[in-house]
């Protein structure tokens, strides 16, 4: 089972290289519709009822991958591991997302940059200059190379279709009433609480990896981890904070501060010494990210296939009795 799930992740990996986001009927766009409805019926401004919404939607998602990886069929386990990976991930969408904004800044159109920035984050994008829209991109940059590249090849790897299809599952519950906005303060707690638990240690090896990838960017290894240990506990996620300080230890700028959302303003402190990052530092940003990507596919298969190698042995000296 361990061959098929690692075939099955890179065939993925190669699929969401090739292909990016399916382009009509995204899964991941359905179960989106899908949370819309759940939230309609059970919605009650509570800590309770936000946990039952998180709780049904994220306990059918396993389900159904639970039903892929127990398949006895090798070909249906390849071939869902294949299609779920490939659906999860967001890995070129994102880098050409980043591609797009940094060719419009380079380019000095401003306005049209905005017009971009919200296919990459929920900032308000009529609020930020040239210089704000470079950084905002380099943290979302940063960010959702963990949330939607390392985090589900992780998850991949040591769970299944399940941990692909959960973990994607409580992501987008994440982006959808995770925020700290009025109506999803209390009903949100349960989903953005889980996407903490479940980024917990994503996050970090997705900070670890910018470190080993660096030097792609004409980085340092050194500053980045510099960066990484003194400021990524000050930021106000458990999680973002380590990516994004690597990130900009890595590409040796300054990330953090005011940053506007529909819902209001946060203050976050400073990650990383140098300068204000601009559009050459987003397409360095890109270049990085789809450099983690590239070494988390390689550990998500070396993990699997670990994992087979240390599969269940008989105990020493145990054998079936052969008679009386």
């Amino acid at each position: 089972m361990s061959a098929s799930r690692a075939f099955g992740l890179l065939l993925g990996v190669a699929a969401d290289a090739a292909f990016g986001d399916p382009r009509r009927w995204h899964p991941v766009a359905g179960f989106g519709r899908l949370a819309q409805r759940v939230e309609r019926v059970v919605y009650r401004d509570s800590r309770a009822a936000g946990a039952i919404y998180t709780a049904v939607l994220a306990g059918g998602a396993v389900g159904l991958g639970v039903l892929v990886d127990r398949s006895a069929n090798p070909i249906v386990r390849i071939a869902g591991t294949a299609a779920a990976t490939w659906v999860v991930l967001g890995g070129r969408s994102l880098a050409a997302e980043g591609w797009a904004i940094g060719a419009r800044l380079s380019d000095g159109d401003v306005d049209a940059a905005r017009e971009r920035l919200p296919n990459l984050c929920g900032r308000d994008p009529a609020t930020l200059d040239e210089a704000g829209l470079a950084r905002a991109t380099v943290e979302s940059v940063a960010e959702n190379t963990s949330d939607a590249v390392v985090a589900p090849l992780l998850w991949g790897a040591v769970a299944g279709v399940p941990g692909l299809l959960g973990y994607r599952a409580v992501n987008t519950m994440d982006a959808m009433v995770g925020h700290k906005s009025s109506r999803y303060l209390r009903f949100g707690w349960a989903s953005a609480r889980l996407d903490d638990l479940v980024n917990l240690v994503p996050a970090r090896v997705a900070a670890a990896l910018t470190v080993v990838g660096a030097p792609a960017v004409k980085g340092d290894r050194q500053r980045a981890v510099e960066a990484w240990k003194r400021d990524a506990g000050a930021h106000p996620s458990p999680n973002a904070g380590q990516v994004e300080a690597a990130f900009a230890g890595a590409l040796g700028v300054q990330l953090g501060g005011r940053t506007e959302y529909s819902y209001g303003v946060e203050d976050r402190p400073v990650l990383g010494e140098g300068r204000a990052p601009d559009a050459t530092d987003v397409a360095r940003a890109v270049t990085l990210s789809r450099v983690v990507g590239l070494l988390t596919a390689g550990l998500a298969a070396l993990i699997t296939l670990k994992r087979r190698a240390r599969g269940p042995h008989p105990r020493r000296g145990s054998r079936r009795p052969t008679g009386a």
